[in-house]
């Protein structure tokens, strides 16, 4: 089942990085990073590896994890998702918690859920995985910065599992430092099986230009593994700022039918040097030569295509997420009624809480965010919580600012007769623009590089949704989503 003609178009849009997919039976799984938005980690089903439909989310209820305070690019990192005998394990390392922190591990006996309360893991490092061997051992994979030879040195390392006990044994195996002497952050660290051989699969370079999947081999699962003599077997750094799609790495096997392969990946589609939409998930074939994977065969590269529009749609709830989890229960999306209810927290939208800020992930380049909105509710696009662009309603009308990295400034200010309620964020794959219903033109606009994660730095894609800035609970009606074609 090639898959080559769809390599370029991501699988999942918008922000949803380090992706992990599992296979049982003709079912695929697939879940990705999340950072400090709740709830956490979703996992998406699949029949055919192209069209995915969302079942829920690993990290869902406030007790489970503690992401109180965790700052903007923190929180749940680099998950990975594995099915044994029926039950499943997923794996990841919660980064900066207010209280416990580390690598931890979930199990459930449903990917869509309920996922059990963390077990916390002895485990340095971050980018944690899982290996089920087919004699029934299981095996724990990490990368840890050890920086003994240059900066930025990580060494990737392993310990045996215990799928009952949920608990590392053993001794340490220090596998891999990665393919190139100098390169940083051999991250991502996944072990497969093919035939007799193990491979490891690490990314280095760090998740942006350089970034550089890599691939190594063993006999034996604990090594000495074997780097391939063409690594890094896929990367685009080579290709110059200017290609369409960067940043290619952190990927993930899975066997596509009886003995075809694919892997799900992560990859950018900047524009004129901005990448609002983050890190997004990307799959792609994977043949076999002399034993080793080769990732797009005949091509090396992700071809930039076209994306399809949408048209005005309300995102289902499953879309809909918080910033941390220091308030929960303050908002409600109905589908139905293409309406968000949203209560203040007593945090303002850049605040280090929760701020009563209610988004999805903006998926294209060109879109348009429409609600009606009540005094006390505006519409904002986050990219972190100093680096933002709202537009709030009041009685005596609408006044626009954004974030900076410094002091909230301001943009417009416009009275609105009490009638006119209709207010859009969009953009045009240059600017974020706030427009009002009945008014031509934008009301105020800012670069798109503003909120742009190649600028202002961070792990995270923008999030576009709705605020409420009173005292009062408020509730945005008429709600659509609209994406552009082309991006």
């Amino acid at each position: 089942m090639p898959l080559a003609d769809s390599a370029g178009v991501p699988i999942l849009p918008g922000c949803h990085p380090d992706p992990t997919i599992e296979r049982v039976g003709d079912d695929f799984y697939l879940a990705t990073s999340t950072f400090e938005y709740f709830p956490g980690i979703p996992v998406f089903h699949s029949r055919n590896l192209r069209d995915w439909s969302p079942l829920g989310h690993a990290v869902d209820r406030p007790g489970q994890l503690d992401l109180t305070g965790v700052p903007s690019s923190g929180g749940l990192f680099a998950p990975t998702l594995r099915n044994h005998r029926g039950r499943w394990f997923l794996v990841c390392t919660l980064v900066h918690g207010s209280g416990r922190d580390g690598d931890f591990v979930l199990t459930a006996d449903d990917p869509a859920g309920p996922w059990s309360d963390p077990v916390w893991l002895d485990a340095p490092g971050i980018d944690p995985s899982l290996f089920f061997d087919d004699d029934g051992r299981a095996w724990f994979t990490g990368t840890e910065l050890v920086e003994r030879d240059w900066p930025g040195q990580t060494v990737v390392w392993m310990r045996e599992f215990d799928p009952v006990g949920l608990r590392l044994v053993g001794p340490r195996h220090d596998l891999w430092h990665g393919a190139l002497t100098g390169a940083v952050w051999a991250e991502g660290p996944h072990i497969h099986r093919r035939g007799d051989w193990y491979y490891l699969l690490a990314s280095e370079g760090g998740t942006e230009y350089f970034h550089a999947l890599s691939v190594a081999r063993s006999r034996a699962v604990t090594g000495p593994y074997e780097g391939h003599r063409g690594n890094p077997v896929l990367t685009h750094r080579h290709l110059g700022r200017g290609y369409p799609i960067q940043n290619v790495g952190h990927a993930d096997l899975v066997r596509n039918g009886d003995h075809d392969w694919a892997a799900v990946l992560l990859a950018t589609r900047p524009r004129g040097g901005a990448d609002p939409l983050g890190r997004e998930a990307f799959l792609v074939d994977v043949d076999w030569e002399d034993d080793w994977p080769v990732f797009l065969p005949g091509r090396g590269r992700l071809d930039a295509l076209p994306t399809a529009g949408t048209g005005p749609g309300f995102p289902s709830p499953g879309e809909w997420t918080q910033v941390r989890t220091a308030v929960t229960g303050f908002w409600q999306a109905d589908a139905a009624a293409r309406t968000l209810r949203i209560a203040p927290t007593g945090t303002g939208l850049g605040g280090p809480g929760t701020p009563a800020f209610v988004g999805i992930r903006q998926r294209h380049h060109g879109f348009t965010l429409r609600g009606d909105l009540p005094p006390g509710a505006g519409i904002a696009a986050r990219l972190r919580d100093d680096v933002l662009m709202v537009a709030e309603r009041s009685e005596d009308g609408l006044v626009v600012m954004v974030t900076d990295g410094g002091p909230a400034r301001e943009l417009a200010r416009v009275a609105l007769d009490p009638g006119v309620t209709g207010v859009a964020l969009g953009s045009d794959a240059e600017t974020f623009s706030i427009t009002v219903d009945g008014r031509e033109g934008p009301l105020a606009a800012v670069p798109v590089g503003l909120l742009s994660p190649a600028r202002a730095g961070g792990f995270v894609g923008v999030w576009v949704g709705f605020t409420a800035h009173g005292g009062e609970p408020v509730t945005v009606r008429g709600i659509a989503y609209t994406g552009h074609p082309g991006g």
